[in-house]
């Protein structure tokens, strides 16, 4: 798997995971917490999928 790739991968499936995460409190998908969570999870992915990948 190259780095490029890994670093995709983890990207969408941070920002999947952090849209999911407001549901736990009842928020909605597009709600404030729904954009910030995708956006702290997909840098967490990205950073994860670049880590892997070395």
């Amino acid at each position: 798997m190259s780095r490029k790739s890994a670093i995709w991968g983890g990207l969408f499936i941070g920002s999947f995971i952090g849209g999911l995460v407001p549901n736990l409190w009842g928020a909605d998908y597009f709600s404030f917490s729904g954009v910030v969570s995708q956006a702290v999870f997909s840098i967490l992915g990205i950073w994860l999928g670049f880590k892997l990948s070395a």
